[in-house]
């Protein structure tokens, strides 16, 4: 049975627009020196910051030490609450299918219900007829405004 190794994560405060050149001597650094670090992750909204996976605060602060643009040490932990939403979801729009009853989560449609026509996987978009709407209705939408109705 292989023993399932428990990360942790740590936001590292960097100089403002320096997080890209702090990942790179980071990962050139972990290359290097085979350092215990699981993963170094940008996220778009949080600025000035990196965040860092490790084993341990240790790991993670030996493998911070000396590195140019770092403001900071380790903030504390985030769990991976924190950082779940900035992580890539699975495209809606390979769940779709045609006539399938879908409920508009974004958008000017938000709130309606409507029948799936045509999935363009390439675009990332449906083609949807209203439901809630008094005549046919064919809208393009953004795949991830939808979401397979529970009705």
């Amino acid at each position: 049975m292989e023993q399932e190794t428990k990360s942790h994560f740590f936001a590292v405060r960097t100089t403002g627009g320096q997080e890209k050149v702090v990942m790179g001597l980071l990962e050139n650094r972990i290359k290097l020196k085979k350092l215990n670090i699981q993963s170094v992750l940008l996220l778009e909204n949080l600025k000035g910051y990196v965040v860092v996976e490790a084993i341990d605060a240790n790991a993670a602060f030996d493998a911070l030490q000396g590195i140019r643009h770092i403001r900071g040490q380790l903030r504390g932990e985030l769990t991976f609450k924190d950082i779940e939403g900035y992580l890539v979801k699975k495209s809606t729009v390979s769940e779709l299918v045609v006539d399938q009853v879908v409920e508009i989560i974004g958008g000017p449609f938000k709130g309606m219900k409507a029948t799936v026509t045509r999935v363009d996987q390439d675009k990332e978009e449906a083609t949807v007829i209203l439901l809630d709407a008094p005549y046919q209705l064919p809208v393009t939408v953004d795949a991830n405004y939808l979401k397979p109705s529970t009705h």
